[in-house]
């Protein structure tokens, strides 16, 4: 009664005079909530909810005045929830200095739940059926008065309000009615704001491209282009703009298909914001939806996995989920491809399913949770972990959850909510503007034995490698023979060895085979492929110092068929040699492997999301046999050989072993042309080497059927004065026999200047 005595004081003070006599609260046995003249009908389980005095009761008491005293006209559209809406669940969140969030919250339901099949137009809403008809109605209808207001000004606006209130008092309204009243009090024809926003299906889809800034005539200016997709509104866009004298706010209007703009600034940009305070109802950008419950529940396409142990605790939830037309498999049946085209409920935090994708879920405890992410594989959809820790906690939730559609995590513990998030995402489309360059001031430079003095004791050493760089494998000889030099314990991790060969480099090391058999038994040649003299120093300083030297990668067959058809192309023997936890949530290594992916023409006619599982596979393995072998040999250190691109930001391999052991690490990397920031803890800039020559026979060889072929004798070569002919087949060097060209390869990695064949 209080809240009820203080929202009609408030709403006699802003709109006009109550228009009754009276009002009461009337509990009602349906969990529903209605407003009628002089009072309003809420359930008495709606009535017992503590937010209920400070949310919808206003809204139900806003009703008295629209809904209740200006009657709707309901064969012409109801606007009176769109007003409503705005003038007190969106005007109370205003008051807290949350209005933007609010909004935020509009326009990601309307994302969540109107699909082209359930959307229509705002002025054929007549009351709310289901979650997307009151997106439309509701939130929709309260983003069109905002932008009213935004385009008329307050004063102008609360005018309207109270003059719709007294003219039409006791009658039947119309959006038409609405709009002349808003004319009248504005001196403005509104015909196409009202036709816009009332008569045509669904929102604005508004892109900005090439955002830079240039200098025109000595003035910095701001230059970007709007694109609208799909047939253009007439659009106020709100942008803002930081630069180093303050921000700059502009209003632009747009109305075409494709406009180019360009703002002149009193001072140097640095970052655009276009919409930061959701100030119009437009389509968001994938960076700035968060994944929440209203995605799950809204998606044409979800589905529920249904975990292979302990189902029972989660049969009426399951049951929840399916009244509501989920899809129900087993985890053991599912695929990417289900991954990539559903939305997903998975219940318990140590599926597989989600190993597979996000690598590792932390326990959420007691009580029920349920905790929605970014669907790596696609930013459209959504995937939910729902976790229980009894049937009890599941059973005293119930239906619960879905009337909690705008957060992104929610836990109960005994039916009680004792926590509720929404996933922060970007505010506003953002754009950087100053561009990347960065620079270094090299006031203290350090010399690589003064770095390893530094690094020595880390657990695990990441040194990054550009493979052809003969400078780059002596930096990593030198940190292996200091650390071997400190007596510390620790085994060398290898990239250029694939893991199956494992046996075949501990024979080498520890004596039972030569270095040629080595070669041939671990397939160097063919999977690798860059010089072994790049690196048979380190291999023989291990050999020589009894040091360990561990095979990270991944099967080439295996990584190469993924990268071409996907995870799901591997068969049941196949999918054994594959870590369990796989996680692909990175953005910016998504990005970054995005970026590398263009830049291979070869690839142009690739799939993207089969190369990205490929490189997350591939980077996994690496982590994950680093870490077999760390539990296994507690007491050692690790240095792992790689890439740079498996190193740089941590991106690859660093992240990867730290989520499965949280062992402190350092990272290595040769400079490279842009020394972005946290690329690595130490950047090294070694003078180029030349590398130890590998001498050639002179002839191309060609492997055929009736074995190694001489296909062509290069102009210059010995053999040709030795009698060898083209066409000849070569059968062994030396005695060493040849039956493939990896086998001449093996041969003449160790030849000199001189030596004869």
């Amino acid at each position: 009664i209080d809240h009820a005595m203080k929202y009609m004081k408030m709403y006699s003070g802003l709109i006009g005079p109550y228009p009754y006599k009276r009002f009461s609260v009337v509990e009602n046995f349906l969990p529903t909530g209605y407003s009628m003249p002089t009072f309003t009908l809420l359930g008495r389980d709606v009535v017992r909810l503590p937010f209920i005095a400070e949310t919808a009761l206003g809204h139900e008491v806003l009703h008295q005045w629209f809904g209740n005293s200006v009657y709707v006209n309901y064969a012409k559209g109801n606007w009176s929830e769109g007003l409503t809406v705005y003038l007190s669940d969106h005007l109370y969140e205003e008051q807290k200095g949350t209005g933007r969030q609010y909004r935020k919250n509009i326009l990601t339901d309307y994302a969540s739940y109107v699909s082209a099949e359930k959307d229509f137009p705002l002025r054929d809403f007549l009351s709310r059926t289901d979650f997307a008809s009151k997106a439309i109605g509701y939130g929709k209808g309260a983003m069109v008065f905002h932008m009213l207001k935004k385009l008329l000004g307050d004063e102008v606006f609360l005018k309207a309000v109270q003059t719709l209130a007294k003219e039409r008092s006791f009658q039947e309204t119309s959006w038409d009615d609405v709009r002349e009243i808003f004319e009248k009090a504005s001196g403005k024809d509104l015909r196409f704001f009202f036709g816009q926003w009332l008569n045509r299906k669904g929102i604005p889809d508004v892109v900005i491209k090439d955002a830079a800034v240039t200098v025109v005539k000595g003035v910095p200016t701001v230059s970007f282009e709007v694109v609208q997709n799909g047939e253009p509104y007439s659009l106020e866009l709100p942008v803002r703009i930081a630069t180093d004298k303050g921000a700059l706010n502009e209003v632009i209007h747009v109305g075409k298909a494709r406009e180019k703009i360009e703002l002149p600034m009193d001072g140097n940009p640095s970052e655009m914001v276009v919409d930061p305070d959701y100030d119009l109802i437009r389509r968001m950008t994938p960076e700035e939806l968060p994944p929440v419950i209203s995605r799950l529940l809204g998606d044409d396409k979800r589905m529920i996995v249904i975990p292979d142990e302990r189902k029972e605790p989660y049969g009426n939830l399951i049951g929840l989920f399916k009244a509501e037309g989920f899809s129900v498999k087993d985890e053991v049946d599912i695929t990417d491809e289900d991954i990539r085209g559903s939305s997903l409920v998975i219940l318990g935090f140590d599926s597989a399913v989600l190993k597979r994708i996000f690598g590792r879920i932390e326990d959420p405890g007691p009580g029920f949770s349920i905790n929605v992410r970014r669907n790596p594989l696609n930013s459209s959809k959504v995937v939910a972990v729902a976790y229980a820790s009894s049937r009890e906690e599941i059973d005293t939730v119930g239906r619960k959850i879905f009337h909690y559609g705008k957060y992104s995590s929610l836990k109960f513990e005994k039916g009680r909510n004792t926590e509720k998030k929404i996933r922060e995402t970007e505010q506003g489309m953002r754009f950087v503007l100053d561009g990347s360059v960065r620079g270094i001031q090299p006031q203290q430079t350090l010399h690589l034995d003064e770095i390893i003095k530094r690094i020595y004791q880390k657990p695990v050493i990441y040194i990054g490698e550009r493979h052809g760089n003969y400078e780059d494998h002596r930096i990593e000889l030198k940190v292996i023979m200091e650390l071997y030099k400190q007596g510390r314990k620790f085994a060398i991790g290898m990239e250029m060895f694939q893991r199956p060969f494992q046996k075949a480099i501990n024979d080498y090391l520890s004596g039972e085979t030569d270095e040629r058999q080595f070669l041939k038994s671990t397939e160097y040649f063919r999977r690798w492929q860059f010089d072994y003299n790049l690196y048979r120093e380190i291999i023989e300083f291990a050999k020589a110092k009894k040091i360990p030297v561990v095979a990270l990668n991944q099967w080439a067959e295996i990584t190469r068929k993924v990268a071409k058809e996907g995870l799901d192309s591997l068969d049941y023997l196949e999918k054994r040699e594959i870590p369990e936890g796989m996680d692909m949530t990175d953005e910016d290594y998504r990005n970054f492997l995005s970026l590398v992916f263009k830049s291979h023409a070869s690839r142009d006619n690739g799939n993207f999301e089969f190369f990205y599982q490929s490189q997350i596979l591939w980077d996994e393995t690496m982590a994950q046999t680093a870490d077999a072998y760390l539990k296994k040999n507690p007491d050692y250190q690790m240095v792992v050989l790689a890439g740079a691109g498996h190193i740089m930001h941590g991106y690859g391999i660093p992240k990867r072993l730290w989520r499965l052991n949280a062992k402190p690490y350092v990272t290595l990397l040769p400079a490279s042309q842009t020394p972005e920031k946290d690329i690595a803890d130490y950047v090294l800039f070694p003078e180029p080497m030349r590398p130890p020559a590998t001498l050639k026979l002179g002839v191309v060889l060609k492997e055929t059927e009736g074995g190694l072929r001489i296909d062509e004798i290069v102009q210059g070569s010995k053999l040709r004065n030795a009698g060898v002919k083209k066409d000849d087949i070569l059968v062994s060097l030396d005695d060493w026999k040849v039956e493939s060209i990896e086998d001449v390869r093996i041969f003449m990695f160790d030849r000199r200047e001189g030596d004869t064949v």
